[in-house]
């Protein structure tokens, strides 16, 4: 009896050995056939990024970025919408198993910046900006989003009948911002349903970094980027002669008092040990001539804050400051806060659950915390409505120090293209491995559950 049972459980023990390595294998299997065709696709990706690069468009005015898309994911066979928050593209790539609904998110547009890197595909546009004429650059590399994006769609598409659940492949508008008076980006992708039929389970997202390494990927749980909201102070006060100031009230006296006080805000009153922010006035205009002193002065700047509840205690320190600093010269302040970009902020357990991922297809040590920056993103929008997770991807050019190497939204920024193909690698494990995750788990995941 006792020889029976100690068979029986070694039989049983095989059998669920072999089961085991029999059900991990398909997943194992599909993983390699897509690192293959990720890396078979990586020319193409260059090949669009180029091309993207020298016909860049602003925010909301995207139309030739979007047709090129468009084009591209209908001749996979996706589900294409076109139009979606003014030029935004969405398809949908249905698994042949059931599993979750991913979306993957890339922004388009490009920023008004001259460039001046010497490369045959650099841009030559020029349009409207503010009334002004401006260069058009890729100053961000959004255009490098765009193309490994459509290389992970390509990536996927060839292997949909072994897929679990929906891909939903977002071509975002407007991450810049929108034009003045229009509405755009993340926000309005998100208030136009981009995140329903079929409701998506999480989002991923990556941002390419000119100061991160090739071949690394950087990324940190919870406040990842800032928010970012836009600082307009209007400072009234009595025009008069410049040689008799007695007789007004100078306004341009209280702005650079103004301009002193909003500082002790981050430096004095908030715990910075929590988190970072930042309060900067960019603009000051007031006055016509030396000997006039102005009836108003107008500011402008950024706040910025890692931390949702500082964000909004930072706005009303603001407003009181200003305030009561122009009531103390005599004057009046009129501020105005423009909320813009929520933080962003990476699910936590969605972020521990997929760093695995990351290191698989980049190795463990090419995969880095990173600390928070006081950039801003609104693939925020897309976070506070379901569980996200946004790294950043290396694009530092190769023989140079980092520290000398052009930042983002400058005429001299510069990619290295050979770090794209871990873009695509790296978007098509954390869709197998979230949706594996997720059907092994009865429908439910760490994040957000």
């Amino acid at each position: 009896m006792e020889r029976t049972k100690v068979i029986l459980s070694i039989v049983i023990a095989t059998f669920s050995t072999n089961c085991l390595k029999v059900c991990a294998q398909p997943s194992s299997t599909l993983l390699t056939r897509l690192d293959k065709a990720a890396y078979g696709v990586e020319a193409k990706v260059v090949a669009w990024r180029r091309d993207f690069h020298e016909h860049p468009e602003l925010g909301n005015r995207e139309f030739r970025t979007a047709e090129k898309v468009a084009a591209h994911l209908k001749l996979l066979g996706l589900d294409v919408r076109t139009g979606v928050a003014k030029t935004g593209v969405v398809a949908l790539l249905k698994g042949g198993k059931p599993g979750p609904c991913i979306a993957l998110r890339a922004d388009m547009d490009g920023l008004p910046v001259r460039e001046r890197v010497d490369v045959p595909f650099a841009s030559k546009v020029e349009t409207e900006y503010n009334g002004q004429k401006v260069g058009t650059m890729h100053a961000c590399g959004h255009d490098s989003h765009v193309a490994i994006l459509m290389g992970v769609a390509e990536v996927l598409s060839q292997h949909r009948a072994d897929l679990k659940g929906t891909i939903k492949f977002i071509f975002q508008p407007a991450e810049e911002g929108a034009p003045d008076g229009e509405e755009g980006g993340a926000k309005l992708m998100v208030a136009e349903g981009v995140l329903e039929n079929p409701k998506v389970d999480a989002i991923f997202g990556l941002h390419i970094n000119a100061q991160t390494p090739v071949g690394q990927i950087k990324y940190r749980p919870g406040g990842t980027m800032a928010s970012s909201d836009k600082l307009l102070i209007k400072i009234r006060g009595k025009q008069t002669h410049g040689g008799y100031p007695w007789n007004g009230a100078d306004p341009v006296v209280a702005a650079a008092h103004v301009v002193t006080g909003l500082q002790t805000i981050v430096s004095r009153q908030m715990d910075l040990t929590n988190a970072a922010a930042v309060v900067t006035i960019a603009t000051i205009h007031g006055g016509v001539r030396n000997n006039i002193i102005p009836e108003e002065v107008e500011m402008s700047g950024t706040i910025r804050a890692l931390d949702t509840k500082m964000q909004y205690d930072i706005h009303e320190r603001i407003k009181r400051t200003a305030k009561h600093i122009a009531e103390s010269q005599g004057v009046k302040a009129d501020v105005k806060v423009q909320i813009q970009y929520p933080v962003t902020y990476n699910d936590p357990k969605l972020t521990e659950q997929m760093a695995p991922s990351l290191e698989a297809v980049a190795g463990k040590d090419n995969v880095k915390l990173t600390p928070a920056v006081t950039g801003a993103e609104d693939f925020s929008f897309f976070q506070q409505k379901v569980p996200g997770f946004f790294f950043f991807l290396g694009g530092a050019p190769k023989n140079k120090p980092v520290d000398e190497t052009a930042p983002h939204h400058t005429p001299d920024f510069y990619l290295d293209e050979s770090g794209f193909g871990l873009g695509v690698r790296a978007f098509c494990r954390l869709v197998v491995d979230y949706a594996d995750q997720y059907t092994a788990g009865g429908g439910k995941v760490a994040a957000g559950k």
